[in-house]
């Protein structure tokens, strides 16, 4: 489905839930690659919960990142506010909020993890540098982290524990995107990559926008490429901890992102001039290793 048309959606029938959830899965499954691989696992009667997350966020980071909203992000994000601030007090306008109305109402989800995701959003439209480690993590505690506590809501788990592990597991994968991603936003003028790290491995915005994959360089991604693996082992037991098949989601997510970082250090830590990524036959063996954990 094309996001554009998905953001311009309009609900022709507001009273049409099923419909409203038909279009958020649609969505989801148009873009497989960031609609993780795990989503098979989902139960079906779950499945249209997440989907509604998922479209959630997905439009909304589009409004945040894609070029035709250049002028008019922040604008687009604060209406995508108004409209879940609305849902289940007012008539939806768009077939998303239809869709979560009815989620947040059949699972008594709250309303402030999705109000995180769009504070993250809003922070993309301002925000281009991150002067330490802390700001990225709180960064982190907004764009990514509630996305794992809504994950384990829809599952019916609410305890703070889990929810501490898998803040980690998310923050992890967070990480684990910015370091591949580092060449991909800096087009878009955003370095997630600390300024102090910057400083203390003797390498600058400079270099890095001349793509000079040095050893300083190479210094600085270590550094980064550990902060993610250390949170990843912190939450290796989480799976352990969670009913079958959720258990077996998070572990494939959990397996992902842990590769996705072995391809960065396979690559001699150069993600300036290669982008290390999972295509759909990668995960297959991922799948592979399930029944083994």
């Amino acid at each position: 489905m094309n996001t554009q048309k998905a953001c311009q959606a309009a609900l022709k029938n507001p009273e049409d839930v099923e419909e409203a959830y038909a279009f958020c899965l649609r969505l989801a499954r148009s873009h497989y690659e960031n609609f993780p691989a795990a989503s098979v696992l989902i139960p079906r009667r779950l499945r249209r919960h997440v989907a509604a997350l998922y479209a959630f966020a997905r439009i909304a980071d589009d409004f945040a990142d894609e070029p035709e909203y250049e002028g008019v992000r922040r604008e687009r994000l604060l209406e995508w506010r108004a409209q879940l601030a609305d849902a289940g007090h007012k008539p939806p306008r768009h077939p998303v909020f239809s869709a979560l109305a009815e989620t947040f109402k059949t699972l008594d989800l709250p309303k402030q993890p999705f109000d995180d995701l769009l504070s993250a959003f809003l922070q993309d439209v301002d925000k281009k540098r991150y002067a330490d480690f802390a700001e990225v993590l709180d960064y982190c505690r907004r764009s990514a982290n509630p996305v794992g506590r809504v994950v384990l809501m829809i599952h019916g788990l609410r305890n703070e524990e889990l929810f501490r592990m898998s803040d980690d597991v998310c923050t992890a994968l967070q990480l684990a995107n910015f370091w591949q991603d580092v060449s991909v936003d800096l087009q878009k003028d955003r370095i997630y990559i600390p300024q102090q790290d910057f400083a203390a491995c003797g390498y600058s915005e400079a270099d890095l926008r001349m793509g000079v994959a040095n050893e300083r360089w190479r210094t600085l991604m270590k550094l980064e490429v550990s902060r993610a693996r250390e949170l990843f082992d912190r939450s290796r037991a989480l799976p352990k901890r969670l009913p079958w098949p959720l258990s077996w989601e998070i572990r494939l997510t959990w397996l992902g992102g842990r590769q996705i970082l072995r391809k960065i250090r396979d690559s001699g830590y150069d993600t300036l001039s290669n982008r290390p990524s999972l295509s759909r036959w990668e995960w297959l063996p991922l799948l592979a290793r399930l029944p083994l954990k």
